[in-house]
């Protein structure tokens, strides 16, 4: 006996939401070769049809596109001593994590890095609030991407109970005040938050279930968010309010498509910026000299890891 239609349905989106993660994969192989090599199936994806196709070369063609003009705003902050912070946030699997890799995957890391911090140590609770998040901020010339941030107070901890109200509440007069401080010292704060439906995380959450190389994402805190969405509405909604300030707004992506989330997002980013392309000197190779007498040793064999591919 055949599944329900709409269960059937149901594990259909789960498939395709699957091969969609693994693009992420191809999309590092295309380097090596044209998308189109890839898109004919060699990598081994299943293509739904010519439209699905021609839909995904030409978010690939675009997206190479913009990664070429992140090149071009990473070189202009280093030579213009920019500081640059972005900070992402929203629910969990929003798509966050995603677009950060395409921002990052073809800078200088030591340009452009991300800053994912973990839960504060006994030590970190018992200091200032923003002060393990300072060491990160950027020095001239650099972009530090905040994968979730100092607001995680305002979100997790305050839906987890996590911090007391009291600290929730002076959370919201000093982040104002600190983002002020931290734009008239010359850093640039953008702030995205990630937009998805109710609908669309429990699709994503489903997918994580059914894919083996992602469960470990899917963390207890993860799972207890999805029962509590109410709750991280309303305080999404609060800090919203509480800390769009005219110094750093918040830019508000909806992120329900995660293809389409990335570049309008990176768009976005660099409509931000007023930069332009920086001249690079003409690159020679030297020649390589040579010695006489020069005689490279074999390696022993047990050193050698086995061509098994």
């Amino acid at each position: 006996m055949g599944l329900p239609q709409e269960q059937h349905e149901l594990l259909k989106r789960i498939e395709r939401e699957i091969i969609d993660g693994y693009d992420e994969e191809l999309e590092l192989e295309i380097e090596d070769r044209t998308h189109e090599d890839v898109l004919a199936g060699e990598a081994g994806v299943r293509e739904a049809d010519d439209g699905a196709k021609a839909e995904r070369a030409a978010y690939f063609k675009e997206l190479f596109r913009l990664q070429g003009e992140l090149v071009k705003l990473q070189d202009w902050v280093a030579a213009s001593k920019r500081k640059v912070v972005v900070i992402f946030e929203g629910r969990d699997a929003a798509g966050k994590g995603g677009v950060i890799k395409r921002i990052t995957q073809r800078l200088n890391p030591r340009v452009c890095r991300t800053v994912a911090l973990p839960a504060p140590s006994d030590r970190e609770r018992t200091q200032w609030y923003f002060q393990r998040y300072v060491p990160h901020l950027p020095a001239a010339g650099e972009i530090v991407l905040f994968d979730r941030s100092w607001y995680n107070r305002a979100g997790v901890e305050r839906v987890m109970g996590f911090c007391t109200d009291a600290e929730y509440e002076e959370f919201f007069r000093s982040v104002p005040e600190f983002e002020r401080m931290l734009v008239r010292s010359g850093v640039q704060l953008v702030k995205y938050w990630f937009s998805i439906t109710d609908e669309e995380q429990e699709l994503r959450f489903l997918a994580r279930i059914h894919d083996p190389l992602k469960q470990w994402k899917l963390s207890p805190m993860d799972l207890e968010s999805r029962r509590r969405w109410e709750e991280y509405t309303a305080a999404k909604e609060i800090m919203l309010q509480r800390t769009h300030i005219p110094e750093a707004p918040w830019w508000l992506v909806n992120a329900v498509d995660k293809k389409k989330a990335r570049l309008n997002c990176i768009r976005h980013f660099l409509s931000l910026h007023d930069y332009a392309e920086i001249e690079r000197p003409e690159i020679h190779l030297p020649d390589r000299e040579r010695h006489e007498g020069y005689a490279r040793h074999p390696l022993p064999p047990e050193m050698l890891v086995p061509e098994f591919y």
